[in-house]
C-alpha cells in the first residue's frame, strides 16, 4: 500500500468524524449562548437596583424619586422578588400564551392591586396573601403543575394584586404616582423575564433543579406566613 493510499483513507476517516466532532462542539456553543444570556437578563433586577439608588440621590426632583422608589420596591422586598421570579419560572411549563403573557399579566396584576389601595379599597389580609402567593406558586413549580391557560392568567393576576396593594399603599408622600407605577412596573417585567430566562436554563438540564428551587421558594413562603 503506497503513501498516496493512507492519505486517502485518513482523509476519509477524517471526514467520517467531523460531523460527530462538530454536534457537540454546536451544542457548546448552544450551552454557552444560553448561559451568558441567562446571566444578562438574571443580573437585570440589579442593574434596575443600582439605577434606582442613582436616581435616588439628592438633587433629583419628587418625579424622579417616585420612580426610584417604585423601582426598588419589588427588588428590595424578598417576598415580592420571590413570587416575580416564582411566576417567569412556572409560566414557562404552561401552554406558549400564558407562558409569554406571564410578564405582562404580573404587571397587570400589581396594577389593579395598587389602583385599588389608591382607591382607598382596603384588601383584607395583604401580607398573608403575599406569603401564600409565594408558598403557593413554589409550590407549583416543584410539583410541575400545568393548568389551563384561562386558569393560569388568574392565578397569577391574582398572586401579584395582594403585591401591587402593598406597592400602593407603601408609595411615598410626596412621590408622582405615575412615577412610581413606571418604577414597579419596569421592575415587575424585569425580574419575571429574568425568572423565565432562569427556568429555561433549568429546564434545559435537569427537572430536579427547577423542582428543588420551587421547594425552597415554597420553604420562603411558609416562613413569610408564619412570621
Amino acid at each position: 500500500m503506497n503513501d498516496t493510499d493512507l492519505t486517502g483513507k485518513e482523509t476519509a476517516t477524517m471526514s467520517h468524524l467531523s460531523p460527530s466532532l462538530a454536534k457537540p462542539a454546536a451544542r457548546s456553543a448552544r450551552s454557552a449562548r444560553a448561559a451568558a444570556l441567562a446571566a444578562a437578563l438574571a443580573a437585570a433586577p440589579v442593574l434596575l437596583l443600582v439605577a434606582g439608588a442613582a436616581l435616588a440621590h439628592p438633587g433629583h426632583h419628587h418625579h424622579e424619586g417616585g420612580f426610584a422608589a417604585g423601582l426598588a420596591h419589588p427588588l428590595l422586598g424578598l417576598d415580592h422578588l420571590l413570587a416575580m421570579l416564582a411566576v417567569g419560572l412556572w409560566s414557562l411549563r404552561q401552554s406558549r400564551a400564558l407562558g409569554l403573557g406571564a410578564p405582562l399579566l404580573a404587571a397587570g396584576g400589581m396594577l389593579l392591586g395598587a389602583s385599588l389601595a389608591w382607591g382607598g379599597m382596603a384588601l383584607p389580609g395583604v401580607e398573608f396573601g403575599i406569603a401564600m402567593s409565594v408558598l403557593l406558586a413554589g409550590v407549583l413549580i416543584a410539583a410541575l403543575v400545568k393548568v389551563p391557560t384561562a386558569l393560569g392568567a388568574g392565578i397569577i393576576v391574582l398572586f401579584m394584586l395582594f403585591h401591587g396593594h402593598a406597592h400602593g399603599s407603601e408609595m411615598p408622600h410626596a412621590a408622582s404616582m405615575l412615577a412610581y407605577l413606571a418604577g414597579f412596573t419596569l421592575a415587575t417585567l424585569a425580574i419575571t423575564f429574568a425568572g423565565r430566562l432562569l427556568g429555561g436554563v433549568l429546564m434545559a438540564r435537569e427537572n430536579r433543579l427547577l423542582r428543588g428551587l420551587g421547594v425552597a421558594i415554597a420553604a420562603a413562603g411558609a416562613l413569610f406566613a408564619l412570621g
